[in-house]
């Protein structure tokens, strides 16, 4: 991560975008780069990406996995492809395309929802979580960040869930019922699209209901002053969970928790768990905390909730557990002492406990006010776009960001506080 000036780039580039956000972020981006010269190519896995890719420069890949890596290779090769970019980089196709990318010196950009949140979205060198390159050395942290502008984490732009829920349906359904225009394509979700949407559904239905029994729950625990921890699950089968965490399963994760609970935190204190609030409802997570805590004799001091609002949360508690999730930077941000047991870009001497889960209950202390400034501002100025994917006029904001820092090389890079790329 250096200083850039923005310079123009020399001659153009060919791009290569494989799945993206459900939206129309990638498009747009490829209309802007193809508006500064660049030729701009697409290849559709599934039915879904070519509903999606609403320009010229698309092709269908409708062989099997284990043909992919001869056949974007020779893609990358015929069109001279200098940059990749894709969402996650964790997807069998896309971990083959990047390591194949990575061996003839094509530049990889990796999006994602934001770090920061709620109206940020990450775009990142070659990967995120373990393959980020954010430093994670304080000195350096506080090097770079010197001089950087103050990060206005306030929100400027609003997402549309309803929006987001119209095109994810319409994506993995048209996957789903229509399989048989790509009779081969393996899709990295690990569950029937249909039951993940009948589960939504029945959780929307219920989500006034839940969210009342989230704020009795809340308030039966926080009567009395008693310290309350607060862990946040993640989404079963978010890769952040899959692949940069040493648990086999988010129950695992549960358990360990639940168990160091028990034997190490204070007597008095209450731990909260609540559920990821975009959850299918497919696993009863209420069930297993409540049958843990029971088997290990504290089910009085454990809550589990659906519904609640993080932020007035974290800001009652004492400190929050995270596998990896974003709530964690969430937390540091608002002060909130915070534990990861996963691989996170923040798990940073000063900004979480290090010393281990059994001593985090007794022994855990706000992070560092200066180097979480630091953090932040740094990553505002690198890897985070200020916008959202699924309504304006965040998504232009966004556009205009991504294809700024893609033209002009600078991915990662600080640009200037007015700069279109911040």
């Amino acid at each position: 991560m250096t200083a850039s000036q923005s310079q123009a780039p020399q001659g153009a580039r060919a791009f290569l975008f494989l799945q993206g956000p459900i939206s129309p972020f990638f498009t747009r981006i490829g209309d802007a780069l193809a508006q500064r010269g660049h030729a701009v190519h697409s290849v559709h896995l599934s039915i879904g990406d070519w509903m999606l890719w609403r320009r010229a420069g698309g092709v269908s890949y409708r062989g099997r996995l284990a043909e992919w890596e001869a056949f974007i290779a020779g893609f990358m090769d015929r069109h001279r492809i200098t940059d990749l970019v894709l969402l996650g980089e964790q997807r069998d196709y896309h971990k083959q395309a990047i390591a194949l990318a990575s061996e003839r010196g094509i530049a990889v950009t990796v999006t994602d929802f934001g770090y920061l949140r709620p109206d940020w979205i990450t775009f990142e060198r070659d990967g995120m979580s373990a393959c980020s390159h954010v430093p994670r050395d304080p000195q350096v942290i506080r090097r770079l960040a010197e001089g950087l502008a103050e990060a206005d984490c306030s929100r400027r732009y609003q997402d549309s869930f309803w929006t987001m829920a119209f095109w994810d349906i319409g994506y993995h359904l048209a996957n789903y019922f229509l399989w048989w225009l790509y009779p081969h394509y393996r899709s990295h979700k690990m569950a029937n699209p249909v039951l993940i949407y009948l589960g939504t559904g029945l959780r929307l239905l219920l989500a006034p209901w839940n969210q009342r029994r989230a704020e009795r729950a809340l308030q039966k625990l926080t009567a009395g002053n008693k310290p309350v921890f607060v862990f946040p699950l993640q989404m079963a089968y978010d890769f952040q969970l899959r692949a940069y965490s040493p648990f086999k399963d988010q129950d695992e994760a549960i358990d360990k928790v639940l168990t160091s609970f028990a034997a190490h935190a204070p007597r008095d204190s209450r731990l909260l768990v609540k559920v990821h609030p975009l959850d299918p409802g497919m696993r009863s997570w209420g069930g297993l905390v409540r049958r843990i805590a029971r088997r290990l004799g504290i089910a009085q001091r454990v809550a589990y909730i659906d519904g609640g609002n993080l932020d007035r949360i974290i800001k009652t508690a004492v400190g929050m557990v995270t596998i990896n999730s974003t709530s964690g930077l969430r937390a540091i941000y608002l002060g909130c002492p915070v534990i990861t047991l996963g691989d996170a870009i923040f798990d940073i001497e000063g900004l979480t406990f290090q010393q281990g889960l059994d001593r985090f209950w007794s022994e855990c202390a706000p992070p560092d006010r200066a180097l979480r400034a630091a953090f932040v501002n740094l990553l505002a100025a690198t890897i985070q776009l200020r916008g959202v994917y699924y309504n304006e006029p965040g998504l232009q904001a966004a556009v205009k960001a991504a294809a700024h820092r893609l033209h002009h090389r600078a991915v990662n890079e600080i640009l200037p506080p007015n700069s279109p790329g911040r």
